[in-house]
């Protein structure tokens, strides 16, 4: 019995040794050691009740490769093993799913020029950094904090190329060159890199229709030189009888008469500002390298100057007259003639298709999308501006500039806000992002030409219809118009900028900035009518899926009270958020919501029903997107 026992416990003690080939006992044991190795061998050959058979009962530390396979095989440690290989496998391709599925669902993300109002600077009259009585660049890089303070993230700056300065820069001498009444190019560039290191973006102006007759090319082409000769359109003329009955934008006939080649050239603007040929592929070839060389400096985007009078017919037919029992020799404006013939003609969209294309090719780095609009009146033509969106099929402009909302002071009240509106958005291809503009170089500031007891709440109109707002620059501080000793811009004045008592008005510019960016109901949701007036102008923004929404009563009429009550989507009670004038009431009832002369209510209020469901026609989104509040996401719905 103990000598079975022992040699039980010895083969165990055998069996938890490792061999190590390698080593070797001394000689002096070498006799005992093997003597005792055939008796273990003995004792373990007579006792083990199989052979090869393992008996050890536990896994221990430092076991061969051998032994540990003898217990992986074993089902106890076998089949958790396998249980949780199967779940990494199923988590895995669960994680995979809902990452493409919440990709597949996610809605396109904003860019940069939809997630902030653009605004516009016209250099000579912002900030004047040297005392000489002219803006400049460097001023413009001094007031970046200024930009900043207002939630400002792209800043469009009016021409500063080489220029005579006829028509304020937009007479260019040389587009590869700083005038130096704005600074130099090494400037620029540094203006460049620090809008750049505070995130904000630069929108240069391009003006691709026409020259200053001061430049190069133009002198080249005066004298007949090859290649130039054709680089404006040039026809055979006397002194006294031009070529046809086109007028230029700013009066008269469009055709000069130039003494050095004897022949009339063309000019839509002033005769200072030849047109460039674009039936010339050599003038496309130069103006495409023009904005290559600024896209390469760094530049984010263009505004396109004039776009429409790019192109011009061929057979310079007389334009029909819009009265034909007018005489056609006192016809000198361009109202009077239907511009059938140097408008928007053939061939422009495919220019200017080409230049989005060489945008987009510089916009694939991540972060850097170059931005394109583009600059047309077309009035009542509203077709004809929607067309420089592109189509279904061809990307062109971002968007083209809309320019109705600045005829808002010409019948101001709250129906005629809406009827602006109204014209934009009915008349929008389906998916593209609007934009709005109440004031520019062209016109007399909003502030002189509605009121200022007007500004605030125009200035909450345009942070809160969905789009793109553009702000002229003075405007977030009511900037009026101011007299100044000499005018040479044809289309109103430039201002020197204002020391402006405008403290609040600025305060509510940027509340309503900064809202607009935190706020999806604003940035992306859905847009509705709600009411109008000869007062009120009341609109909301709701998104599916979220509970909070906003009611914006704007009053452009005298002090009124407005009862909203038919609109049952709305709660009973209203909160008010934001109040362009100061008001003691923080709440008030749907059906009598007051409001003075001039005030803008901006009024939150949660509900989980949806207005626009129940009116199709009177609501407007550019991109539909619901919100997920289980998981704080977006998603295509």
């Amino acid at each position: 019995m103990s000598s079975t026992k022992i040699t039980n416990i010895d083969a165990v003690e055998l069996q938890e040794g490792i061999q190590n080939a390698a080593f070797h006992e001394d000689d002096d044991d070498t006799s005992d050691a093997s003597s005792s190795r055939e008796q273990q061998a003995t004792s373990v050959s007579v006792t083990r009740p199989e052979e090869n058979e393992y008996t050890q009962i536990k896994p221990y530390a430092g076991m061969p490769k051998e032994v540990l396979m003898l217990y992986s095989r074993k089902a106890c440690y076998r089949v958790p093993r396998e249980i949780i290989f199967w779940l990494i496998i199923a988590c895995t391709l669960a994680l995979i799913a809902m990452t493409i599925t919440i990709v597949a669902l996610s809605p396109r993300c904003m860019s940069w020029w939809q997630l902030s109002p653009v605004y516009q600077v016209y250099p000579r009259s912002f900030k004047d950094s040297n005392a000489d009585g002219v803006g400049d660049l460097k001023g413009i890089k001094e007031k970046l904090s200024h930009f900043e303070y207002l939630n400002i993230k792209a800043v469009w700056i009016s021409p500063f190329y080489k220029s005579p300065m006829r028509d304020f820069g937009y007479d260019v001498e040389d587009f590869r060159q700083i005038d130096p009444i704005f600074g130099t190019m090494e400037d620029f560039d540094e203006l460049l890199a620090s809008m750049h290191d505070k995130g904000l973006k630069l929108i240069m102006d391009y003006i691709p229709n026409h020259t200053s007759d001061k430049h190069i090319w133009f002198q080249l082409s005066r004298n007949g030189t090859e290649p130039y000769k054709d680089y404006y359109i040039w026809v055979n003329c006397t002194r006294d009888k031009p070529p046809n009955n086109w007028v230029s934008v700013f009066g008269n006939s469009t055709w000069e008469y130039d003494e050095v080649r004897q022949q009339c050239y063309f000019h839509q603007f002033l005769k200072e500002q030849p047109d460039l040929n674009y039936r010339n592929p050599r003038v496309i070839e130069e103006m495409t390298d023009i904005i290559h060389f600024w896209l390469k400096k760094g530049v984010d985007g263009f505004r396109m100057d004039a776009v429409k009078h790019m192109l011009e017919a061929a057979h310079l037919r007389n334009e029909p007259q819009v009265d034909t029992d007018q005489d056609p020799s006192t016809v000198d404006t361009e109202f009077e003639l239907y511009h059938d013939y140097t408008y928007t003609q053939q061939g422009l969209h495919e220019i200017l298709t080409n230049w989005r294309i060489d945008l987009d090719a510089y916009s694939r780095e991540p972060g850097r999308y170059r931005f394109m609009v583009v600059e047309c009146y077309d009035y009542e033509e509203i077709d004809k501006t929607m067309r420089y969106y592109g189509t279904s099929y061809v990307t062109e402009s971002d968007f083209p500039f809309n320019f109705y909302l600045l005829y808002l002071p010409d019948d101001l009240s709250g129906n005629q806000a809406k009827s602006l509106v109204h014209l934009w958005m009915s008349n929008m291809p389906k998916g593209k992002w609007p934009n709005w503009v109440v004031g520019n170089h062209d016109k007399p500031r909003i502030g002189s030409s509605a009121g200022t007891e007007y500004i605030r709440a125009i200035n909450m109109l345009l942070l809160t219809l969905p789009g793109t707002p553009t702000t002229y620059y003075g405007e977030e501080i009511g900037m009026v118009n101011v007299n100044v000793s000499v005018i040479q811009d044809p289309f109103g004045q430039h201002d020197p900028l204002q020391q402006a008592d405008a403290h609040s008005t600025v305060s509510q510019y940027r509340a309503l900035s900064l809202l607009r960016g935190a706020e999806l109901a604003l940035s992306r949701g859905w847009f509705c009518f709600v009411w109008s007036d000869v007062n009120v102008f009341a609109y909301l923004r709701e998104l599916d899926g979220l509970n909070k929404a906003f009611l914006v009563v704007l009053n452009f009429g005298e002090d009124t009270t407005t009862d909203l009550s038919s609109v049952t989507e709305l709660p009973d009670t209203l909160t008010v958020h934001l109040s362009t004038v100061p008001i003691s009431q923080k709440t008030f009832t749907k059906s009598r919501i007051p409001t003075s002369r001039g005030q803008g209510m901006l009024l939150e209020y949660s509900t989980n029903q949806r207005f626009h469901l129940n009116h199709a026609s009177e609501c407007y989104v550019s991109e539909k997107a619901c919100y997920l509040p289980a998981l704080d996401i977006l998603y295509k719905c």
